[in-house]
């Protein structure tokens, strides 16, 4: 049975609800849920290291899987006419050709514009999502530096980078927050852990069943610390990006803000690419940041870009 909008409400987490109604007017909110109603259409990442778009394109073409592009990234295709499980079968997903992703997901790399021959750190790099795309967009001509907590989604970063035939990736097991090197950083994503509030599907439970006040309050203070240290580790004159999978102004803006308050030197570098015009977005109080609104191709992501002065 197809979920009504009243039954959605009735679903959705009350503190979620009520941040919502407190952060946006109604008619935002009624957006949001009903991009929490809508299950994402399938979307991927060509691997510009093994592939090209039209490789790709003409090898759906012999499966009879449609797709489209977007206007933003040429590397990023949506599937029309199938789900994940059936490109799963294919030998292009297999040998690392294709690498399944939201196009939320895509923008902070993006965003980052990482450079040939620099060092380069994602800071909650698993499960390799956005660590080998930053690869991808320099050709594997950069020091790529790959920091993961968890042991399990740290293998699975291994794992990723080696399919999609990453190099110069150094890979650290261990929490980002006691990285220590004796050198700094030319670009710096940290994608901090969050709440999740952006990727909720009101369809599946188990995208919603552990969200929490505790959790928010939890995430925005380990992404304080993150964000502090990343930008301890930026060079001077360069840039990083802050991103979450969260619509929550406590996970972003408030904690963009709290830094920017502490840390004189720091500034918002307006984001701009594009295709960004296409994209739908939710006001951010931070001008220039970028905060995108959950929809059937799109998990809720905010995104803000720093630099160092």
């Amino acid at each position: 049975m197809k979920l009504t909008f009243k039954d959605a409400i009735g679903r959705m987490p009350q503190y979620l609800y009520d941040k919502l109604l407190e952060q946006y007017d109604r008619n935002i909110v009624d957006l949001i849920i009903k991009g929490y109603m809508t299950s994402k259409l399938t979307t991927l990442r060509v691997n510009a290291l093994k592939s090209t778009p039209v490789d790709i394109l003409n090898e759906f073409k012999n499966h009879n899987i449609k797709c489209e592009r977007t206007s933003f990234y040429k590397d990023a295709l949506i599937i029309k006419n199938t789900d994940e499980k059936k490109l799963q079968e294919l030998f292009i997903y297999d040998e690392g050709y294709i690498y399944l992703q939201n196009l939320s997901s895509m923008l902070p790399p993006l965003i980052l514009n990482p450079k040939k021959n620099t060092n380069i750190l994602d800071m909650c790099a698993a499960p390799g999502s956005k660590t080998s795309q930053l690869c991808s967009l320099v050709n594997n001509e950069a020091n790529v530096y790959a920091c993961e907590l968890d042991m399990i989604r740290y293998e699975r970063l291994k794992y990723n980078l080696n399919k999609q035939h990453c190099e110069n990736v150094n890979t650290y097991q261990m929490d980002a927050r006691k990285l220590n090197f004796d050198f700094l950083f030319d670009s710096i994503l940290l994608d901090a852990p969050c709440s999740g509030s952006g990727t909720i599907d009101l369809n599946d439970k188990r995208t919603y069943i552990a969200f929490s006040e505790k959790l928010v309050i939890k995430s925005s203070n380990i992404q304080y610390a993150l964000l502090k240290k990343a930008l301890e580790m930026l060079k001077n004159g360069k840039t990083m990006v802050y991103s979450t999978c969260s619509i929550l102004k406590m996970e972003n803006e408030d904690v963009v803000n709290k830094v920017l308050k502490e840390i004189p030197n720091i500034e918002v570098v307006p984001i701009n690419f594009e295709g960004m015009n296409n994209l739908p977005t939710l006001p951010t109080s931070i001008k220039g940041s970028l905060l995108v609104r959950p929809t059937e191709l799109y998990e809720g992501f905010y995104v803000c870009k720093l630099k160092k002065k």
